[in-house]
């Protein structure tokens, strides 16, 4: 098994300096950076467009793993990526044909990515495992940050990891929601190899990011 990349969700950053706040979870070893993009649609609160991903690009040359929860989602697809990110992430219930949504992403020259709300089956993926490049299991229901881990949804992780090693693709599985080091252990034993953490990261001011992303790595 990989080792588990870490990807911290900026959600969790102090808005009022994000550049130096993703300079900083760069510097202390991030793999990823994580942007929940939310449109007060699709999910109850709103966050950023395509212009701040687009001014925060420069402040680090890590892979910008973007979770779009926005309906309808086509409309952002071209506009996320010509603003610098390398992973779009959609939800199969944001727009009316999944599959062409995922093409557009494809066409637009980034990485494909699923992303499956709690209540939302493994089985959603029958016919999108061949297309996507990521599957992003939801832990928590989508639209805030801080919530408690459901622990309900690690199955539904080692349900998707069985799906992905019958695929016999390069298709990365990745958890959002309520990640910590305890809960880290747990959903890589699922089978997850990408964790998203906000909080768990963004505590203590910069000078605990290394420390944070450290323990994050042990526990899992």
């Amino acid at each position: 098994m990989r080792s588990p990349l870490i990807s911290p969700s900026i959600l969790s950053a102090d808005f009022a300096r994000l550049g130096e706040e993703v300079r900083a979870v760069d510097a202390a070893r991030a793999d990823w950076i994580h942007l929940d993009v939310m449109d007060g649609h699709y999910v109850p609160n709103l966050t950023f467009g395509p212009a701040l991903v687009k001014a925060l690009r420069p402040h680090s040359a890590k892979l910008f793993d973007v979770h779009l929860m926005c309906s309808p989602v086509d409309r952002w697809i071209e506009p996320f990526a010509k603003a610098g990110a390398d992973i779009l992430t959609i939800h199969p219930e944001a727009g009316p044909h999944i599959h062409g949504s995922v093409q557009a992403i494809k066409a637009a020259g980034k990485l494909a990515g699923i992303s499956l709300n709690p209540g939302t089956p493994a089985k959603m993926l029958d016919y999108l495992i061949d297309e996507i490049d990521l599957v992003l299991v939801m832990s928590v229901n989508p639209g805030f940050g801080g919530q408690s881990f459901i622990a309900t949804q690690l199955k539904k992780i080692e349900a998707v990891r069985k799906l992905i090693d019958k695929a016999g693709r390069d298709i990365r599985l990745e958890v959002d929601g309520g990640v910590n080091p305890e809960t880290a252990r747990q959903c890589v034993e699922a089978g997850a190899d990408v964790l998203v953490a906000g909080s768990a990261v963004f505590t203590g001011g910069a000078g605990a990011y290394a420390a944070n992303i450290a323990a994050l790595r042990e526990g899992a």
